[in-house]
């Protein structure tokens, strides 16, 4: 199992290339179920995610060929895939396959739209009510879908087609906006969906969707409103730019001190969370090419801070934030306000030295002069580049085990990072 091993000290100077963003590459893939004509994909990132999706999408029947590199592309564009689903042979997702990434559980939306019918397991086996899966079965239900639970698959079936329906959420959520506004493309009727996910990569899918032939108006506000349509026809889209992986660099750069231009990424999509880094001392300034980010000489500065739905602070970005805050002058909060347990990643920081105590969905950070290397497990995506931050300052030597997780959401990560001087390295076995 590979392994990533760290040497601190170093300060970050160059230049990183912004990935295309995973969460918008993964439900615009599902999305090439709902016509069988070619969806061409640009910018998709090379991640173990996106080639797991592909692995379950080819089970449906679908076929993906990814275009080489071409004259002129730039290092780390993304591949391009071209995904037809001319000819969908099965309509039941297994659960070998669903359970190792949960959004794959949305190709219920598209498999309903088109086929009328879809068996899919549930993700992880989870029980209804537990996860958010409720939400996203009450949207198909409220779109006409005849649902019902056998042995941990969710079975559903809509014989003469979906039927547009207003399908107000009681709380947001992005997963169940992503499976409504899919499964409402070919819906009869107009769908409204009210509390909706304003999202960046909501409103990438949608515009994905549009082009496709769908009619859907105000995705990125929380009022969406879907025209169904018959039939879907072939388009091109380019991925937007990965904000998470653009705040996290960021991060990395406060932390370690340095100048770097992050280069793709949008300032428009993150803005709250450079606004907490201009809190915590780092100077960020916007220029043609992306985000450009230094910290010279300054201390890190404590920082309050909620996580919320977007335009707010992203839950995707607490774990690094915490790491960065371990070496402030000071004593910061962050509350997680989205998910459960999301904490995993402070007993791993502790073996830093770091100073971090619970208080239910709030901890609360005791900064420290000084980090310690030490071998330390990551426990999931976001959790795991928190150590990596922290291992980028640590005095002497960090091990970061079970880098599996980095490899679903971060392209290349150390070989960006060792190309503006860390040192940084990738141990196979």
């Amino acid at each position: 199992m590979d392994r990533i091993r760290i040497t601190g000290g170093n300060k970050l100077n160059g230049t990183i290339p912004i990935s295309g963003a995973k969460n918008a590459a993964l439900p615009l893939m599902i999305a090439a179920l709902l016509t069988d004509e070619t969806l061409v994909l640009e910018n998709v990132p090379r991640l173990a995610d996106v080639a797991q999706l592909q692995r379950i999408l080819g089970n449906h029947g679908v076929d993906i060929t990814s275009v080489g590199k071409r004259a002129g592309d730039r290092e780390y564009q993304g591949q391009t895939l071209h995904i037809s689903a001319a000819h969908i042979i099965d309509t039941t997702a297994p659960y070998e396959l669903v359970s190792r990434m949960r959004a794959s559980f949305w190709v219920i939306a598209p498999l309903l739209a088109r086929m009328h019918e879809a068996r899919v397991s549930l993700p992880g086996g989870c029980a209804i009510g537990t996860r958010p899966v409720d939400l996203l079965i009450m949207a198909l239900e409220k779109l006409g879908a005849e649902i019902s639970i056998d042995a941990g698959y969710v079975v559903a079936k809509a014989p003469a087609g979906l039927r547009g329906a207003t399908i107000d959420f009681p709380k947001v959520t992005v997963s169940g906006t992503h499976v409504a506004l899919m499964a409402a493309t070919l819906a009869k009727g107009t769908t409204v969906i009210a509390n909706a996910a304003c999202e960046p990569e909501v409103a990438d899918v949608a515009d994905c969707l549009n082009k496709m032939g769908a009619r859907i108006l105000g995705a990125g506000t929380p009022r969406i409103v879907i025209e169904g349509v018959e039939k879907l026809h072939c388009a091109r889209h380019t991925v937007l730019p990965d904000r998470i992986e653009a705040g996290t660099y960021a991060m990395a750069v406060a932390m370690t001190g340095g100048d770097v231009q992050l280069s793709g990424a949008r300032p428009e999509l993150l803005e709250a969370a450079l606004d907490v880094l201009k809190q915590a001392g780092a100077e960020i300034s916007v220029n043609g090419d992306g985000i450009r980010v230094v910290r010279n000489g300054s201390g890190l500065r404590p920082v309050t801070v909620s996580t919320a739905p977007f335009p707010g602070f992203p839950t995707d970005l607490q774990a690094q934030l915490m790491a960065l805050m371990v070496c402030a002058q000071g004593a910061s909060e962050i509350t997680e306000t989205i998910f459960e347990n999301r904490f995993m990643h402070v007993q791993e920081l502790a073996r830093f030295g770091a100073r971090i105590k619970l208080d239910g969905e709030t901890a609360r950070i005791d900064g420290i002069t000084r980090l310690r290397g030490a071998p330390v497990m990551a426990t999931d995506l976001r959790a795991s580049v928190s150590l990596v931050i922290a291992g980028l300052v640590a005095e002497g030597e960090t091990t970061v085990n079970r880098v599996y997780h980095l490899d679903r959401g971060f392209e290349r990560l150390e070989e960006k990072l060792k190309a503006c001087g860390a040192s940084i390295e990738r141990i196979r076995e």
